[in-house]
């Protein structure tokens, strides 16, 4: 009777020791997009976290891309929302951002490998703060279908190709080839400026206010504007949705419908997956435009924490782990990444899981990060830069509709910009 009781008490001690542990485990949440299987990569990688940091709970919410550009920064500016989250919109959220620097176990490794996007990551006017780092640094360029330039016996333009020469000869391909889309982009306004820059625009002034409208916008504009109505590409794509809504063409290139498609590094896992090897894929440097630039937008999504956290120690613990060379290498090779951490970039990668196509095309668009165009870097290290690429997008989609004229969208573009700055700043 004793050893039962002895045995219940024991039983009790060790329910209420749980008990206790369970509460003080601290749950840290991620809002959290995927382009591939960098989800899936992720949470195995937090799996081991969790196995040697028990008293924190990691909850990955894995949701879409539109909810983290539309719906999260909703959230965020009524105080609510995730400990960390995954953003691309990186100025627009760094308001809301942690600066984990006092958290942080080493904030000079930080400083080393991640100096020169940190900066893309801060509140206006904030010179030293750590909120967060690149997941991956990103490359805008087109994706080319090798297999129907070979079905139609056209030769592909070479290197310093310009856009014109380009559009001529995917119109011509798709035409032998009864291939639906020419030339896909994605509606996007930091696919479109690498596209502008190319074609010479400025986007500031010489006191780095925006200055958005001059004559390589426009040309570049002209350009997509005149491809709408050439039938370089179909209004379907851009037409399908309005506003500042993106639009993609994964699904029609995979499908083998466009010839060429404009998107960007982050879509190399996701073909290696989708196409196999249905066609031969692969990607092209950065075509130029008419002033001789030839440039692509860098980018790439940034893991953010957010000061609303109520446990910004294990926020940085999270982050920390995430950050550190082994595990962000495993991340980036396994996700077939162009790394956004210099010391990774300099050692290089293996990505040994990733097949020959999608080995050749990380190579392209490494090689491009030399070749873009200082413009390009400042609009991307920009605060305000989504408040231009949504207003460029959504009043030259009207153009494109047949809803006024592109002298019209110009004026509304810069009318946009203007205010909805101005609002931001209030």
């Amino acid at each position: 009777m004793q050893r039962k009781h002895w045995i219940s008490a024991a039983a009790l001690a060790a329910g209420l020791a749980w008990s206790g542990f369970a509460q003080a485990q601290t749950t840290v949440r991620i809002a959290w997009y995927s382009d591939g299987n960098e989800g899936e990569v992720v949470s195995d990688l937090l799996k081991r976290f969790e196995a040697q940091n028990k008293d924190i709970k990691v909850v990955l919410d894995q949701v879409p891309y539109k909810a983290i550009t539309e719906n999260l920064p909703v959230q965020l500016a009524s105080g609510q929302g995730p400990d960390i989250a995954r953003v691309v919109d990186l100025g627009g959220v760094a308001r809301y951002a942690l600066d984990l620097r006092p958290y942080l176990k080493d904030a000079s490794y930080w400083e080393k490998n991640f100096g020169p996007f940190l900066p893309w990551m801060r509140p206006e006017g904030d010179s030293s703060a750590i909120t967060g780092f690149m997941t991956q640094l990103t490359v805008s360029g087109p994706f080319v279908n090798k297999t129907l330039f070979e079905q139609s016996g056209i030769a592909m333009p070479g290197a310093k190709a310009t856009w014109e020469e380009w559009g001529k000869a995917v119109k011509d391909v798709a035409a032998k080839a009864q291939a639906p889309f020419p030339l896909a982009m994605d509606r996007s306004g930091h696919r479109f400026f690498s596209v502008a820059i190319s074609e010479g625009a400025k986007v500031f002034d010489e006191k780095g206010e925006p200055a958005v409208i001059d004559e390589g916008f426009k040309r570049g504009a002209k350009l997509v504007y005149d491809w709408h109505n050439n039938g370089v590409m179909k209004k379907e794509l851009w037409g399908s949705v309005s506003g500042t809504a993106y639009r993609g063409a994964n699904d029609e290139f995979k499908n083998a419908q466009v010839v060429m498609y404009q998107s960007g590094s982050w879509q190399i896992a996701q073909f290696d997956k989708t196409v196999g090897d249905a066609f031969d894929w692969i990607a092209v440097p950065a075509p130029c435009g008419s002033v001789g630039v030839c440039s692509g937008m860098p980018g790439g999504a940034g893991l953010v924490a957010i000061k609303t956290t109520k446990s910004p120690e294990a926020v940085a613990k999270v982050m920390d782990y995430l950050a550190s060379e082994p595990v962000l290498s495993e991340f980036y090779a396994r996700s077939l990444f162009v790394p956004g951490h210099l010391g990774i970039a300099a050692k290089g990668l293996d990505y040994q899981g990733a097949s020959g196509p999608a080995k050749a095309a990380l190579k392209v668009f490494s090689d491009q990060v030399a070749q873009l165009s200082p413009v390009a870097y400042k609009l991307q290290g920009y605060v305000n830069n989504r408040i231009i690429f949504n207003a460029t997008i959504s009043r030259l989609g009207q153009a494109i509709s047949g809803e006024g004229t592109l002298d019209e969208a110009f004026k509304r573009i810069e009318s946009d910009i203007a205010q909805q700055i101005a609002e931001r700043k209030k």
